[in-house]
């Protein structure tokens, strides 16, 4: 049985013909073509650095260290995220908590949050960082956040994991206006691909100089850097405790040749989700709601299940559309549902609103290859669905 996946890379010709290039190249990890990926992303969003990586989960650690949080510190972000924006907290030794989401968005609501640092402040536990989360594409509500990060004095970090291309107030995401780092993640689902791989970009030249550091095993060949004399020019020194979190120059072409389509990729997305609207606007789902502040990238494209629908529960739901060959899944799982962190201590009912959320979000195919047979087959098979 053919099985419509949520979603889907797009490798063109001239995506093979740039990776090719590399590898028939001098260099396959640390070569020119890293350099310029970076400032291409950096231009794209109107950031003043970009700094490459690994993965996102990397950058999102990176940023994290660059900003100082160490053992002891208290990092918050949304519940409704892949364990990557939790766990890059923990992975410095900090105290992770969350804050629960607005249900039209699904994004990290700003009033919860400001009713969550009043509370935080009288009890002495203010974070350091925030860490909003673009879910689906959708820019959070950054002006306010930043508002609150004014008065409160903690340093943001967008995740964007899902939002390059996305626009907020007709800036780009990335442009770092509101936050201190942007983050973005190149998996092969995301808007473009690298393979694996993210970016961090800033506009704080110590903080990017600290993530290219730390990504690079905290070594240095910056002569002014060392401590000592240099010993010739094969000298180089580890000045800090780094990690192996950079990105090859075969990711970076690929990066960079996707980065020619991210607009066109991102318009074909809308047309795939004005169809969704028009086609389900009466089914047994509420469909995504769309900031007028902001340009979502659609990476996903969620539904909720509506609570009046009787024919089938959420799970059933799932089940009926995955047997019928729609490769439909769930973005996400509270993050404090999983058990590691039921250790820490968080318990079901933690964020109602995240709770509701979980209960009825279905992610349905979205990618730019979805032709429109098979997203008719999707609608058909969505509006098959009682709503009596």
């Amino acid at each position: 049985m053919k099985v419509i996946p949520y979603g889907r890379q797009s490798i063109s010709q001239a995506d093979l013909d740039a990776v090719r290039q590399v590898l028939d190249s001098d260099f396959l990890t640390q070569g020119p073509a890293v350099p310029k990926f970076e400032e291409q992303i950096a231009k794209y969003c109107g950031a003043e650095y970009a700094a490459a990586t690994s993965s996102a989960t990397a950058g999102l650690h990176l940023a994290c260290l660059a900003l100082g949080v160490t053992a002891g510190d208290v990092v918050w972000t949304s519940p409704i995220t892949f364990v990557a924006s939790a766990n890059c907290a923990l992975y410095c030794g900090a105290i992770i908590d969350f804050v629960d989401i607005s249900l039209d968005s699904y994004n990290m609501c700003p009033v919860a949050l400001e009713e969550k640092l009043i509370s935080a402040e009288l009890a002495g536990t203010l974070p350091k960082v925030v860490i909003p989360v673009h879910l689906s594409g959708q820019p959070c509500d950054m002006k306010e956040i930043h508002k609150l990060s004014e008065r409160y004095g903690f340093s943001i970090i967008e995740d964007a994991s899902h939002a390059i291309g996305a626009r907020y107030l007709d800036d780009q995401v990335g442009c770092c206006r509101f936050s201190d780092i942007t983050v973005f993640s190149f998996h092969p689902v995301k808007i473009i691909t690298t393979g694996e791989g993210g970016l961090a970009v800033t506009n704080d030249e110590v903080l990017d100089y600290k993530i290219k550091l730390l990504r690079s095993h905290g070594i240095t060949r910056d002569e002014n850097r060392f401590e000592g004399h240099s010993e010739g020019p094969w000298y180089y020194q580890q000045i800090e405790l780094g990690f192996n979190y950079r990105m090859t120059d075969m990711q970076a072409a690929l990066g960079s040749s996707q980065l020619q389509r991210l607009d066109e990729f991102i318009s074909i997305r809308h047309k795939i989700a004005d169809s969704y609207d028009t086609s389900l606007e009466n089914s047994a789902f509420t469909l995504p709601y769309q900031n007028e502040f902001s340009y979502s990238s659609y990476h996903l494209y969620v539904v909720r299940l509506k609570v009046v629908s009787n024919m089938r529960s959420h799970r059933e739901v799932v089940e009926f559309l995955r047997n019928s060959g729609i490769g439909v899944n769930l973005h996400y799982i509270p993050v404090y549902h999983h058990p590691y962190y039921k250790k820490l201590g968080f318990e079901r009912g933690y964020c109602k609103n995240a709770e509701l959320y979980y209960s009825q979000a279905i992610s349905i195919p979205m990618f730019p290859a979805l032709n429109s047979k098979d997203q008719k087959t999707v609608i058909e098979c969505l509006l098959s669905i009682d709503n009596e």
